[in-house]
């Protein structure tokens, strides 16, 4: 899906390359991808296709135990930004709902209140109970980040993704080698499209991990390559829905599971849109779950 203002592609002749792609499907998939290196969201909509078409079952991209309702994938619970009564009121929710992986979005309200609400979270729980994970979708500015890390660091944070905005290589960099709690490189990813520039922006900088979202990075390819180049550079990863349909959603979550990463994964189900496809995806007790009685519809 294309994410207006953050995805690579979010340019004025958009349509025009879907239909380009559309008129020239006889090219097969291999040349479509190599043609649409700047256009990621149509890469992995075209990689969904094509395995969909292969697959005998059409919304089974990756056949495992998670799409015949055997498995499920842990993944976190996301605070949304707000007030400090509303985000406190999400968290007791994604308690309840059985989640032990709780991402906060940070930077958007006063910091010493966000810092509140993660010392209310442990003063009840503990690190072993519930993993925390921070996004601050660049919302430090490098001269301060460290101090604010520091003070992060006090509530067992498990990640922080990306506290400074994308493209500050060397303050990153400075960062990743100093910092009390481990740094997800997110946003700082896209548009990277060449093996080499993506193994020398994690040569430069290594972080403690990455987070790989297939429609801002080019699809399953593209996420696998970086994956590699991760492991290469002993970082971490795990992988990111960003606002997708229910097909997306899908897509990546089969993608997911196939890969075995033990970590809780950030795969939300799309319950922010009124008018979404309904699926067998849904949430129970904090993990992700292919339902096999429910079906899919397709009529929005």
């Amino acid at each position: 899906g294309l994410f207006r203002g953050l995805s690579y592609d979010d340019v004025s002749n958009y349509s025009e390359k879907i239909a380009w792609t559309c008129q020239n499907i006889h090219l097969g998939l291999d040349v479509l991808l190599e043609e649409l290196t700047h256009f990621p969201s149509i890469q992995f909509g075209l990689e969904q296709a094509f395995l969909s078409l292969k697959s005998q079952t059409p919304s089974e991209l990756f056949p495992t135990k998670f799409t015949n309702g055997k498995d499920a994938i842990n993944i976190n619970g996301l605070i949304w930004m707000g007030d400090k009564a509303f985000m406190k009121s999400q968290i007791k929710e994604k308690l309840e709902q059985g989640f032990s992986c709780i991402k906060m979005k940070i930077g958007a309200i006063d910091f010493d209140t966000e810092l509140e609400l993660l010392a209310a979270i442990r003063k009840e729980y503990t690190a072993n109970e519930i993993v925390l994970r921070v996004d601050a979708n660049g919302a430090f500015k490098p001269h301060e980040a460290l101090e604010k890390l520091e003070k992060l660091s006090k509530f067992d944070i498990h990640s922080i993704e990306q506290p400074i905005q994308q493209g500050q290589i060397e303050e990153m960099a400075a960062l990743c080698s100093k910092t009390p709690v481990p740094i997800a490189l997110d946003e700082e990813l896209i548009g990277v499209f060449s093996t080499q520039k993506r193994q020398e922006l994690l040569a430069t900088i290594q972080p403690q991990f990455i987070i790989l979202k297939p429609s801002f990075l080019g699809g399953f390819a593209n996420s696998l390559e970086w994956i590699t180049l991760a492991e290469q550079n002993n970082c971490d990863w795990w992988i990111t829905s960003a606002l997708e349909s229910n097909i997306g959603l899908n897509a990546i979550a089969q993608f997911t599971y196939h890969l075995k990463n033990p970590l809780p994964q950030g795969l939300g189900t799309g319950s922010l849109f009124s008018n979404n496809f309904e699926s067998p995806l849904e949430i129970k007790n904090g993990h992700l779950h292919y339902n096999k009685s429910l079906n899919w519809k397709f009529n929005l």
